[in-house]
């Protein structure tokens, strides 16, 4: 669960500090107080996308910092160690920090880590509901991945998706086949040729290190020569040969040095030098004998890398590209070949299809017997939420080929009222009716998951009189086993949970910032006498609010 929030200079915020506890927490105040920027800055953390225009006004950078639970087994706590995220203590830190211009970078427990990881590490933490969550109800693939994600089918869709594109490619494949196969023809007689070239020359990139030294040596092997051979007769074998001349320099000093011993310095640096001159000269000596002038290998070293040279020319890559070129005309070859044989093709493009149908199928099912228990569980809360004799159903509605998210199309159907037939629910559903049925959907949907925090941003926007307090009893049940956060301007809901924060705007400096006051005892009941009676609170208007509070 989520236990703390640091926010700096985010919006109007400049210094936050919050700690959570768990159960159903009710977020309240006036109409643009500032509730949602707490969720806006949540959701920072959680992987969102960064906006410069949510540094406050003044400031360089604004930074968010979320502390969740990271319990040991959990799904969380395996991804953590799975991504060497993990921390000491059950503890994650999800930090975010975003500059004014809007370049942002992200934390999970002090490690730089990308959005894609954030988000992920997300899905493991929080779900949350925005204020227009009923709205994407009303649209088919809104309505396909919110079956999918109540029933754990997602991993499923991919694969399923996955399996789509590739018959899809295989199709696309087969059909081009079948209208150019005489294009084809010619460009497999291309690399045909150009693959036995290639193959030909059989590069290998330390090989061809290897035969460019070799070939430098041979070409200067004249030049080596003469220079190794001077080398030696200055050093060893001429008439005044260095070693010669040192020699005759050392016998009077060796006969000296015993009538002072200050001679011993320099005769030994001497008599050093004249051993490294006499090493040298039997080195160059050796690599004389050794040196080969070999005009058979040089031509043929020369005819090597020309050849090569030719074919790096020839498909406008360098020597070193020459085997991933030949790798790259292979694979391209060998599709053209099998392009080239109907049969073949069409052999692979059935696997294909039946490896595609093989995981729609299963997927089909799940979201059948998905569909049936989420169909039911909607319609008994519908029965509670004013829309008694109402209905709904979840059709699955077959699709003649199929497509990359299956065998059907998912369509949520509703009968408000007992008598009314099923209809799709983007087209019969009122703008309260929606909100009542979409939050009946996230609630029992959120039920069956595992995120061990639920936030719910004003999606009782549309609710009001009894069907409000209905609502904050179905919140305050899903606390029982889950933290659940709720932004909400109605009493009948606040009242239902277990702690209370207002939020209100205040001056400092000149400034507007957002200011958060945990709310108790008397504190909660003015803030629920607020929401029943606006801008005046009564003292009857306190009496209902207590009534509310004790009733809850």
């Amino acid at each position: 669960m989520l236990r703390r929030l640091l926010i700096r200079d985010f919006v109007i915020v400049d210094t936050l500090e919050l700690e959570f506890q768990g159960g159903f927490g009710a977020l309240t105040g006036e109409t643009g107080a500032g509730k949602s920027i707490l969720i806006d800055a949540l959701s920072l953390a959680l992987g969102e996308r960064a906006d410069g225009a949510a540094v406050r006004t003044g400031r360089e950078r604004a930074e968010v910092v979320a502390e969740f639970d990271a319990e040991p087994e959990s799904a969380l706590a395996r991804w953590l160690a799975d991504n060497d995220f993990a921390a000491e203590g059950a503890v994650c830190l999800m930090r975010r920090v975003v500059d004014a211009g809007g370049r942002s970078r992200a934390y999970i427990n002090g490690t730089p880590t990308t959005l894609a990881q954030l988000k992920a590490a997300a899905e493991c933490l929080a779900d949350i509901h925005g204020q227009h969550a009923h709205q994407s109800l009303l649209r088919g693939d809104a309505q396909r991945q919110l079956l999918d994600g109540h029933a754990g089918l997602g991993r499923l869709a991919g694969e399923v998706a996955e399996a789509w594109r590739a018959w899809q490619r295989l199709r696309e494949a087969r059909e081009r086949a079948e209208q150019d196969a005489e294009a084809g023809t010619r460009e497999r007689e291309l690399l045909e040729w150009q693959v036995k070239e290639l193959e030909n020359l059989a590069f290998d990139s330390q090989q061809w290190q290897e035969d460019n030294q070799e070939h430098s040596r041979l070409t200067h092997a004249a030049s080596l020569m003469a220079a190794a051979e001077g080398a030696v007769e200055a050093l060893d074998e001429g008439e005044m040969a260095a070693t010669s001349l040192i020699d005759r320099v050392l016998g009077p000093l060796r006969e000296l040095v015993d009538v002072d011993a200050a001679l011993g310095e320099p005769l030994e640096l001497i008599e050093g030098a004249r051993i490294q001159l006499s090493e040298a000269a039997h080195a160059l000596s050796r690599y004389r004998q050794r040196l080969d002038m070999d005009p058979a290998r040089l031509a043929e070293l020369e005819e090597r890398l020309q050849a090569v040279m030719t074919l790096s020319r020839k498909h406008r890559v360098s020597s070193e590209e020459l085997p991933e070129l030949l790798e790259r005309l292979s694979a391209r070859l060998a599709e053209l070949r099998l392009t080239a044989d109907p049969a073949a093709l069409a052999e692979h493009e059935s696997a294909a299809r039946q490896a595609f149908e093989t995981l729609a199928r299963r997927l089909t099912q799940g979201r059948t017997t998905a569909a049936a228990t989420l169909s039911r569980q909607v319609t008994e809360a519908m029965q509670e939420l004013a829309m008694a004799g109402g209905r709904f159903e979840i059709a699955l509605l077959s699709l003649a080929q199929g497509a990359s998210y299956g065998l059907e199309n998912v369509e949520f159907q509703v009968s408000a009222n007992a008598g009314q037939p099923l209809r799709p629910l983007a087209k019969v559903a009122s703008g309260g009716e929606l909100s009542r049925i979409g939050l009946a959907i996230q609630v029992i949907a959120s039920q069956a998951g595992e995120v061990p925090t639920l936030i719910f941003d004003e999606v009782d926007v549309g609710i009001g009189g009894g069907v409000a307090e209905i609502v904050g009893r179905l919140l305050k049940q899903l606390g029982l086993s889950r933290q659940v956060l709720c932004v909400t301007h109605l009493p009948q809901v606040a009242a239902q949970a277990d702690w209370q924060w207002s939020i209100a705007k205040e001056t400092r400096n000149d400034q507007t910032l957002s200011r958060v006051t945990v709310l108790e005892g008397q504190g909660r009941i003015e803030e629920i006498a607020r929401m029943l009676g606006g801008v005046k609170v009564t003292d009857t208007t306190r009496r209902h609010a207590q009534e509310l509070l004790g009733s809850a």
